[in-house]
């Protein structure tokens, strides 16, 4: 016949007796979570990556502003032709880009043990750029052309890879530190 669910937890609680240490390592455990030591360096990097994400946004809406901004002599007629002025599609796809470029960039968290890789990944990405003002440049000289068009949208892709692979690579060493910490402390 079927036991009372009432009658099961009751023995189960009679049956069980907690250790006479339970208590002591249980208020040992509380006092360590309540005394880890909070990392303040992040409040800066949050600080610092709001400034990123802040002046990103301004560098876009004053270049949304000087779209047609001249090249060269101010005598010459010639006007800057972007990726945006294009066409509205290529607009979104640009606009697309810059921000999942800007917000990646804001998002990384810069310590002492990730500014080599940091340094490294971003000057990679620096050179990008210069290579994307080069086929604005190229863009605005020669006309719109597809390989050009190709080339500026593939130059954004790759700056997007580039910052999540260093997402990426800096999760990997986050772990592998917080792995050793952990062998250390057992």
């Amino acid at each position: 016949m079927p036991k009372d669910l009432r009658e099961i937890l009751k023995e189960a609680q009679n049956s069980r007796e907690l250790q006479a240490n339970h208590r002591d390592r249980f208020e040992n455990r509380l006092q360590k979570l309540h005394t880890t030591k909070k990392g303040s360096s992040f409040f800066f990097l949050k600080i610092a990556a709001s400034i990123v994400v802040v002046l990103g946004l301004s560098y876009g809406i004053f270049n949304l502003g000087n779209e047609n901004e001249v090249i060269g002599d101010p005598d010459e007629t010639t006007n800057t032709i972007s990726l945006s002025s294009v066409s509205p599609e290529m607009k979104q796809i640009e606009d697309y880009y810059v921000a999942a470029i800007n917000y990646e960039i804001a998002s990384l968290e810069i310590t002492p043990e990730n500014q080599v890789v940091l340094d490294d990944y971003l000057e990679k990405i620096g050179k990008l750029a210069d290579d994307y003002i080069r086929l604005n440049t190229e863009l605005s000289t020669k006309g719109i052309n597809e390989k050009t068009i190709n080339a500026l949208i593939t130059n954004l892709q790759l700056r997007l890879q580039l910052l999540l692979q260093l997402k990426d690579t800096l999760n990997e060493m986050k772990i592998s530190k917080n792995e050793e910490n952990e062998n250390v402390t057992i």
